[in-house]
């Protein structure tokens, strides 16, 4: 994962690019626990709230993209990171 502005809406992007983008996310972080990817997740995050380069839109954006993929005690976890992250 690059940084949270190249998730975009599925429509903009074509089914092999977000293929490969996929698959580079399951290479960087395979076999890491849910807990260190949420850490990694709101790590990247943090740093693009204060520099001023992540917005809420495209948290809620990235939000839509993994929601769906998660079963409902996943989901939950990650609509408590997207909202702590809203607040910053």
């Amino acid at each position: 994962m690059g940084d949270f502005a190249s998730f975009v809406p599925s429509g903009k992007k074509s089914d092999e690019e977000w293929k490969k983008e996929a698959e580079d996310i399951v290479r960087a972080y395979g076999g890491k626990g849910e807990s260190e990817i949420l850490k990694a997740i709101y790590a990247r995050a943090v740093e693009g709230k204060k520099a001023g380069t992540l917005t809420n839109e495209q948290i809620d954006l990235f939000y839509a993209q993994f929601a769906p993929m998660l079963d409902g005690v996943k989901r939950k976890r990650l609509q408590k990171l997207v909202a702590e992250l809203k607040k910053l």
